[in-house]
Formats: C-alpha cells, structure tokens, sequence
C-alpha cells in the first residue's frame, strides 16, 4: 500500500471513527469504540517521523492528526463526564397534550357567509386557535378582513364551479396551518 493509499485510509478510518463515538454517545453501544481508535493511533504512530514523506503528504497528515486530536480531546472530555456521572442531559420531545385532544382539521359549509356569521366566526376562532397552537402569529388576522376574504371567496367558488355550497377546511399539515376552500353541492 502506498503512502497516498495510507492517508486516504487514515482519513476514511478517523471518519468512522467519529461516527462510531457518535454512536457511543448516543446510546446506541454500550462501550467505546477502542479498537478502532488504537487502529488509528497506530497509523498515526507509523508516520509520526515523517522522514519518508514529501511535503504535499507530510501537509495532509499533519492536518489529518490535527483534525484527529481535536475528535480525540473531544472523546477524552466526554468519557470522563459520563464516567463521573456529569454527562448533559439529553433533550426529549415530549408529546403535546393539546394537540392529541384536538382534531388536526375542522370543515365548515355556508350557502353565504353574511346570512351565517356564527358559521364564519367559528371558522376563524378555529382557525386562530390552529395557528396559536402551531405557533404562528395571529397578529395580522383580522376578523374583519378575514370576513371580506371569506365573502370574496366563497362568491368566487360559486360562480367558477357552479356550486350551492362553499365547504371551508382548516387543516395542520406538517406543522403549519391551511386553510382550504372547495366547491360542494
């Protein structure tokens, strides 16, 4: 194998080695990784005299230690916090309460909305109340702009399909609220 070949597999050994700390850290094995990490010692070891390198070679190992030392002060740090029992602890997601109490759409029809504002506020408080809950602002959501856009739309989708009723649906997809309009008979 040459020399070139030897850093190219230093370079790919120290990447999995990350990998498998990361591993460690994370709770996926119960112990660290250090049979890979004395594979890695050893090939680093190996050219520490640097006498049968050229420069672009020597160059590219000294940076390929260095980035293996800064890892290497990293584990070390990390080992010794776990085994003192200081280690961070970790951040879990827990499950929203309200979200698994409320439905994640609502639907409304009207024939026209001015003949049925209990409908149309209804529809907005939910629709509110969707986008608090998905964290996104209310602030320019007036409930009467949000009235003359229900109005203009509803006698849009009348004309354009031909239909009695305007079926209104707020919905959270991937986090974030939509409100969606369709023609019904």
């Amino acid at each position: 194998m040459t020399v070139d070949e030897e850093l190219t597999h230093l370079e790919d050994a120290i990447r999995k080695l990350k990998i498998d700390y990361d591993i460690y850290f994370n709770g996926g094995t119960p112990r660290p990784p250090v049979d890979a990490q004395w594979r890695v010692e050893s090939v680093v070891k190996k050219y520490s005299d640097a006498s049968r390198l050229s420069f672009a070679q020597r160059f590219r190992y000294n940076s390929l230690v260095q980035r293996y030392a800064m890892f290497s002060d990293m584990w070390r740090q990390k080992v010794k916090m776990r085994e003192e029992g200081r280690e961070p602890p970790r951040r879990r997601e827990e499950p929203r309460p309200e979200s698994a109490a409320q439905p994640s759409s609502f639907a409304i029809q009207w024939n026209d909305p001015e003949q049925e504002q209990d409908k149309v506020e209804r529809l907005f408080n939910v629709l509110v109340e969707a986008k608090k809950r998905c964290g996104e602002s209310t602030d320019s959501l007036p409930m009467e702009t949000f009235k003359r856009f229900v109005k203009q739309k509803t006698e849009q989708l009348k004309k354009d399909m031909a239909c009695q009723q305007v079926e209104y649906v707020v919905e959270i997809e991937n986090g974030q609220v939509r409100l969606k309009a369709r023609g019904s008979s």
